[in-house]
């Protein structure tokens, strides 16, 4: 009996990206059935895998998390009670199994014992040990099709993570620990609608089209008799037992978030170069703000204002990051830096802007900041982390110094963390002015590495980010240079 994955599974059991996976099936190395792969087939095109190791399982999960600041260590197992119904459940399948087996087994020896009826006479004598010979040679085929070691790794998986399927856009995740299908859905990058988070909107409830749930926080929300029949759920506050599908609304762009306006709380006010602050706001546990990665807000503070782009990913929760420049003379920037301390109440209202990513490609990806446009790719690049979807990220961050990179520390660690993702500083020197001859060759001499590192620019996703007139004009040279325009993302930072 074949041991069917999804691809979500089959990726997290071997150690990949789900785009890796379907960049194989695209080109025929590996083969799918229905959007599943066999156990078996998997193991051909990934031999190398030690797949009794758990301990490989959590090591990839770690050093994704701590890549972007997750809370690895906060993370726990599902209770005792969510332990039990899984385990339970996972019995339950295997007395299926047991009893499929003895099913097949007793048919295999009412067969046998036809084949010798049939075998008394001397015309079917002959059909009859062909049949047993050819029967032989399947059932020595099909001894060990379900590979011990990945099929104890998935058992392994299933009890300490459920997977949950959403629909009707497909979107795959997996929950651990306890937490609820909405804080696991934002942590996996899934734009769920939710209002309150807190059980009283109703806002997150949605149809558990199949597997078990369990409440794990209250809630007063009542559903109607309706909801009730149709197996609706509060996502905000149940959390998966077995494996879930759910019909749930995942916005698939820009126009699906609603205008929101908070007042969340400074946490803290980080200086990783003389003229930069990294501004972290925290917003209420019942008011978060909803945005897609890449999108921007505007912050007031005082009696001033900026639209800033957040440089945070939404799978952060409730934390909200921005990159403030030092600008003498700007009275937002001299508020910031002058008077604005941790616990602070700042206003937040957006979000705002279409330079989001592309969930639905599986292209390897290539991420272009220029200076202070580093804040919405880095929420970019967490983002497509939390997604697992990239076979490969390539960062450049291009500046007129050095000093201009602000940190680097935090693309190294990506770079030292991830297999998967490289990182290369383009540092610019001076620059002959913003147009003309003299500046058009010196921008394509500075981005001239991304052209020799990446020559068949037709199978990536691009995304640039700075300043106007240079993210322009690096989306007119990458045009040149044969990148699809539908695979070129720009956004304009002042």
């Amino acid at each position: 009996m074949a041991h069917l994955l999804s691809i979500s599974r089959a990726a997290r059991l071997v150690g990949v990206a789900r785009g890796a996976l379907q960049t194989k099936i695209k080109a025929g190395e590996l083969q799918s059935f229905d959007g599943m792969v066999e156990a078996d087939e998997l193991l051909r095109v990934y031999p190398g895998v030690h797949l009794d190791d758990d301990s490989e399982l959590e090591r990839v999960a770690r050093i994704k998390d701590r890549a972007f600041g997750k809370r690895v260590f906060e993370r726990s197992l599902p209770d005792k009670e969510v332990l039990a119904a899984r385990i339970h459940e996972i019995g339950r399948e295997l007395a299926e199994s047991k009893g499929q087996v003895k099913f097949y087994q007793d048919l295999l020896d009412r067969f046998g014992a036809r084949l010798g009826e049939l075998g008394a006479s001397e015309g079917g004598k002959i059909m009859a040990e062909q049949l047993k010979e050819w029967l032989g040679q399947e059932l020595d085929q099909g001894v060990g099709v379900v590979p011990p070691g990945l099929a104890g790794r998935d058992s392994y998986l299933r009890v300490v993570a459920a997977q949950v399927k959403l629909l009707p856009s497909n979107r795959e995740f997996f929950l651990e620990g306890n937490d609820t299908v909405l804080e696991a859905a934002l942590r996996a990058g899934a734009p769920i609608g939710y209002g309150c988070s807190s059980g009283n909107c109703g806002q997150c409830r949605a149809k558990v089209v199949s597997g078990k749930i369990k409440y794990v926080r209250p809630h007063d929300y009542v559903f109607t008799e309706a909801e009730k029949n149709q197996n609706f759920a509060l996502l905000c506050s149940c959390t998966a037992v077995t494996d879930l599908v759910v019909e749930a609304v995942v916005a698939q762009g820009p126009a699906d978030i609603p205008f929101q306006q908070i007042t969340a709380k400074v946490k803290a006010m980080d200086y990783p170069g003389d003229d930069v602050m990294v501004l972290q706001l925290l917003a209420p546990r019942s008011s978060r703000m909803r945005f897609m990665a890449g999108q921007s807000a505007v912050i007031r503070t005082g009696s001033f204002s900026a639209e800033l782009p957040i440089a945070s990913c939404p799978c952060e929760e409730r934390l909200l990051q921005f990159h403030v420049r030092r600008m003498p003379g700007n009275h937002f920037s001299d508020y910031v830096f002058n008077r604005l301390k941790v616990g602070d109440a700042v206003e937040v209202e957006g979000p705002k802007g279409e330079f989001v990513l592309d969930d639905d490609s599986a292209r390897s990806l290539v991420f272009i900041a220029w200076g202070s446009g580093f804040a919405p790719i880095k929420g970019l690049i967490e983002h497509a982390l939390s997604l697992d979807a990239a076979e490969n990220i390539h960062l450049y961050w291009a500046a007129k110094t050095a000093g201009d990179i602000y940190l680097p520390n935090q693309c190294r660690a990506w770079e030292d963390a991830l297999d998967n993702f490289r990182y290369t500083p383009l540092v610019a020197g001076g620059a002959h002015g913003t147009s003309g001859v003299h500046w058009d060759k010196w921008l394509r001499e500075l981005l001239q590495p991304v052209r020799q590192e990446h020559p068949d620019m037709k199978d990536l996703d691009f995304y640039v980010a700075g300043p106007e007139a240079l993210a322009e004009a690096t989306r007119s040279l990458l045009l040149e240079w044969g990148v699809p325009a539908g695979q070129l993302r720009v956004g304009n930072v002042a």
